[in-house]
């Protein structure tokens, strides 16, 4: 018996990452923390040939292209293990943009997507500014149409691994060139190298996380690359967005239940061993009732995840899924937080050492409440769709 019903393939992958998460990964927390995330070149490329050869690394893409093919359940019981670890070291595990391929022409397909299923080229998004996070509509950066070319302009924030990619997803509003675009005023996603003439890191602001991936700020100064770099139309680069905000809040939520199932242990097996006035601190029924509460919350976390996971695979209507992918995002990692600040409260003094894996936690899970949409955003994305569709209409 098991507290979900998972094929034998299923548990089969659960099973292969939860073994390289403990046994490749987790040893090197402590070290990473210690050197600004870094760990030496030659146990990052084991981890790195370690994810390829489990079949983890690329598995949200097709199998066709070189990709893991795996379900979206699959990816969520991965991801789950993934976020059993502290410190990024997760991100050897990489899931390109499983939206592309079904938009980008041949050519893009070649030179961007399949080296990045087999681990040659890394991507990242440039999306955010200073006056336009949650509200992504509010960008104000431009693409400029001269002739054969377009023109790139502004400045994007928390560019997340800008220093270990090489090349980024550029989004901008469409502004008359020479001839007036019929498409001023809306998005437009374009392919960038890192090695184009105009793009310049102005800072690299320090987080609270203790990552080898870097959030800079990266500035865009007539940036000009060639009109085959637009991805799909002019016009639908917000349609991108929204589709890989979805998968990524889905995955943040199994991360979040992952780590909530790291510190449930951690901090179980430290109530069963600390001694305090005589016999183990677990005992004492406040302890016992955080640890309850944790894990009644992850339960919950965990269900809710899982069955969407299967819906989506069902083929569940898309609006659905961006409304319960909110839904999924906000319990979780609101489940997260509340999580690992009772496990440093457990911890006692030792819970506020950044050696100790609940710390860790406390800080690095804080950013799941914002990214990808902050909690607040969420809340709006399900109150808008309850107000239009009912609780049925959204819950069956």
């Amino acid at each position: 018996m098991t507290s979900y019903p998972l094929s034998a393939e299923d548990r089969e992958i659960q099973q292969r990452a939860r073994g390289f998460i403990d046994d490749e990964l987790i040893p090197w927390e402590v070290h990473a923390e210690e050197h600004e995330g870094q760990i030496p070149e030659d146990a990052k490329e084991r981890h790195h040939r370690l994810a390829v050869e489990l079949g983890l690394f690329a598995m949200n893409m097709p199998k066709e292209l070189g990709g893991g093919g795996m379900t979206m359940l699959q990816q969520t019981l991965v991801s789950e293990q993934l976020g059993r670890v502290t410190n990024a070291l997760g991100w050897c595990v990489h899931t390109p943009p499983a939206w592309a391929p079904a938009v980008v022409t041949p050519e893009q397909l070649e030179r961007w997507i399949i080296p990045t299923i087999r681990g040659e080229r890394h991507e990242c998004y440039a999306i955010t500014e200073e006056g336009a996070g949650s509200d992504v509509d509010a960008i104000s950066s431009t693409v400029r149409r001269d002739g054969n070319e377009y023109v790139l302009n502004g400045v994007k924030m928390h560019v997340t691994s800008f220093n270990s990619a090489n090349y980024c997803f550029f989004q901008g509003k469409i502004v008359d060139g020479e001839e007036p675009s019929e498409h001023a005023g809306e998005h437009a996603m374009l392919f960038v190298d890192h090695d184009t003439p105009g793009i310049r890191v102005v800072r690299v602001p320090r987080y609270s996380h203790t990552y080898a991936d870097q959030h800079p700020v990266v500035a865009f100064e007539d940036v000009r690359v060639p009109v085959s770099n637009l991805v799909g139309r002019e016009g639908d680069g917000l349609a991108f967005t929204y589709e890989w905000f979805r998968y990524e809040r889905l995955m943040i939520a199994a991360r979040c239940c992952g780590a909530a199932e790291r510190l449930v242990e951690e901090a179980t097996a430290f109530a069963k061993e600390r001694v305090q006035f005589g016999r183990p601190i677990i005992e004492n029924q406040a302890i016992a009732h955080m640890l309850a509460d944790s894990l009644t919350e992850l339960w919950a976390a965990r269900l809710m995840t899982y069955r969407l996971a299967e819906n989506i695979d069902a083929g569940l209507d898309v609006k659905l899924q961006h409304t319960q992918c909110s839904m999924a995002k906000l319990y979780a990692s609101e489940m997260a937080g509340r999580v690992a600040d009772r496990a440093v409260q457990i911890f006692g003094g030792r819970g506020y050492m950044r050696e100790n894996v609940a710390e860790r936690f406390w800080r690095e899970l804080r950013v799941d409440r914002i990214w990808e949409g902050t909690s607040e955003i969420q809340r709006n994305i399900v109150a808008d769709q309850l107000a239009k569709r009912g609780v049925r209409g959204l819950l069956g």
